[in-house]
């Protein structure tokens, strides 16, 4: 009956990694129908635990949904949204964008580069959870999709943390374990050279190959019109404390004005158009720009803000409009002028369009050429695209209007860059008490996510986005899938079946066979459960032929390190997957050859590094 449960699990797992694979099946439904599989399994066919508790069942199935690893990744998530939502991390993308020397790749790489080394002598999880925003910030203003560089992030951090014995948890457990079989004990930099040799070649290949195989996947804004390309024309009114007041264009361009195209600065009756020899901006003025909605977002952030969420009616309105609305942050969205919209051949101020929805008109986009003139001055046209900002209820009350259509999902709020270095205190204070030691990683995150909420950097609507279910539901089915493999004596079996197969090898040859079994278990269970399992049976495979187990315990390492395939392989491949907007395919797509890569490395290189 053993091998019955045993095979069953077997038969269940693989079916799953197909679905996972394929995904023909939303990742949801695969990941509930594997506990329900194994939920009947068992309750039909009961089993024993083997310590003699009672009957290995719902419970302990059911425990991954509870599990602390689960909790944090949630919690991380909120915490990165309250990053984003504030626009905390922008100065210092930033400031980062400079290290390449205005290179985009350069810059990225940099970035890459650093997270490596830092996860050498930190725990993976924090060196992602504080370069996770860092590099989305900085791959937003480089124009390039998150879904090029976030596996990257993950897999440099996995490299640098095989360097040294600190650099995983993974490393510890099998050091500790390999000293209570009487093992010398491993020191901090036993294992760096054969280490960093792999981590260099696997980062070649994560930061130079890595992002031309991976899909360039837009994010739901930029597929229904909120790309990077398309260009507003929008119109800054300069007052007399707004810092371009005494600006000089230079080669014909405004340096202040970043991003942005002046079209023409209007002074009273006379309008200046380009190059702009000798144009020094005063006050009064009224600049005329086409940028894109980025930049026009960019301009509206924190105290220094180039114009206010109304250019065009503060100056005639005298009204403070400045002020958000009274009902929540500022939201930027974009409406199409309807057909047959009372709109038509009206300017925005004739269109009372503010009186009506309570809306600003930020910028005009028209497809078929370039506007020249004030805004305030264009007269409105069928298919004209609308940058409008307002409150939440104000922006969604667009939807009834039969005068604009308003563009689903293109909805998004201006950071709330005053609350900026309360998210960046709450992040940087769970990073320092997590990576000490303090504090469990656990408690840091959930703490700092919670604490997001009071300090107003996000609400429980936005908190609550933060949240994907796919994660939750994977983390947990893989969980399911682990306990039922060790239970039954199923990983056992494998790693057992294997080393007898190799019975009568050279060392070389065992040590690589034992590598790539180790690294594709490693993908499925735990890198921690893959460690503790094949510690022992290293260490014992070693003194059967009669060689130091020292290098057999690193290829455990080392190997146990290579979670590159599935997402469940590691905790960081889960923190990527939702900012970089990945399947479970797209980790075996890039994941499996660097599996190889390093492999076949520590192959060629491991028997020649000790001398086998």
């Amino acid at each position: 009956m053993e091998d019955f449960h045993m095979w069953a699990t077997f038969a269940i797992i693989a079916v799953a990694i197909v679905a996972y694979v394929t995904e023909k099946t939303p990742i949801e439904i695969t990941g509930v129908g594997v506990v329900v599989a194994f939920l009947l399994l068992f309750q039909l066919f009961p089993y024993p635990n083997p310590d003699g508790s009672g009957l290995f069942g719902a419970e302990e199935l059911l425990a991954g949904f509870a599990n602390p690893a689960l909790f944090t990744i949630l919690a991380l998530l909120v915490i990165g949204q309250g990053l984003f939502q504030t626009g905390a991390l922008d100065g210092l993308a930033q400031r980062i964008g400079h290290w390449g020397g205005g290179r985009n790749n350069a810059t990225l790489a940099a970035v890459l580069i650093v997270t490596g080394i830092l996860s050498a002598f930190m725990n993976n999880t924090p060196v992602v959870v504080l370069m996770l925003p860092v590099l989305g910030a900085v791959a937003m203003r480089a124009r390039q999709s998150p879904s090029k560089v976030m596996i990257p992030l993950s897999f440099v951090s996995i490299l640098g943390g095989m360097t040294t014995l600190i650099g995983s948890s993974t490393n510890l457990l099998v050091a500790g374990q390999a000293s209570d079989m009487g093992q010398p004990a491993i020191t901090f930099f036993d294992f760096t050279g054969i280490g960093v040799i792999l981590a260099v070649i696997g980062g070649i290949y994560a930061v130079f190959v890595l992002p031309r195989l991976l899909p360039a996947r837009a994010t739901m804004l930029q597929e229904v019109g909120g790309g990077q390309g398309k260009q507003f024309i929008a119109q800054i009114p300069i007052g007399y404390d707004n810092p371009l007041v005494g600006s000089k264009a230079v080669a014909g361009m405004f340096p202040a004005l970043k991003g942005m195209t002046v079209v023409m600065v209007q002074r009273g009756d006379h309008p200046y158009l380009p190059p702009f020899e000798d144009v020094e901006l005063q006050a009064g003025d009224i600049i005329v720009v086409a940028a894109t909605r980025s930049v026009l977002t960019d301009a509206l952030k924190g105290t220094k803000a180039l114009f206010s969420a109304d250019p065009v009616g503060s100056i005639d309105e005298g009204e403070d409009d400045a002020a958000p609305p009274a009902d929540g942050p500022i939201m930027l969205a974009e409406a199409v002028v309807a057909p047959g919209s009372r709109l038509i051949g009206r300017t925005i101020e004739m269109s009372a369009l503010r009186s009506m929805t309570g809306c600003i008109v930020l910028g005009i986009q028209r497809q078929s050429r370039m506007i020249r003139m004030r805004m305030s001055d264009i007269r409105l046209e069928a298919g004209d695209v609308l940058l409008v900002s307002g409150s939440r209820s104000q922006v969604e009350g667009l939807r009834l209007s039969r005068d604009v259509i308003l563009l689903e999902w293109s909805a998004a709020e201006v950071p709330l860059t005053e609350r900026a270095g309360r998210a960046l205190a709450i992040f940087l204070a769970v990073v320092a008490v997590s990576a000490s030691g303090l504090l469990p990683i656990a408690t840091a995150a959930i703490t700092g996510a919670l604490a997001l909420v009071p300090a107003g950097c996000l609400n429980i609507r936005q908190a609550a986005r933060a949240f994907d279910r796919r994660i939750y539901v994977l983390i947990g089915s893989s969980l399911a899938m682990a306990a039922p493999l060790e239970v039954t004596g199923g990983a056992r079996f494998i790693a057992e079946e294997v080393v007898a197969l190799l019975n009568g090898q050279s060392p070389a040859v065992i040590m690589s066979a034992l590598f790539l079994l180790i690294a594709i278990m490693t993908n499925f269970l735990s890198n921690n459960a893959t460690a503790v399992l094949f510690t022992p049976i290293a260490i014992s495979t070693a003194m059967q032929i009669g060689v130091d187990p020292f290098p057999f315990i690193v290829t455990v390492i080392l190997a146990a390190n290579c979670s590159f395939a599935t997402p469940i392989g590691y905790q960081t491949n889960l923190l990527v997957m939702t900012p970089g907007h990945y399947r479970f395919a797209d980790f075996v797509k890039v994941g499996t050859p660097l599996v190889l890569l390093i492999w076949l490395a520590y192959s060629i290189i491991g028997p020649w590094y000790y001398g086998f």
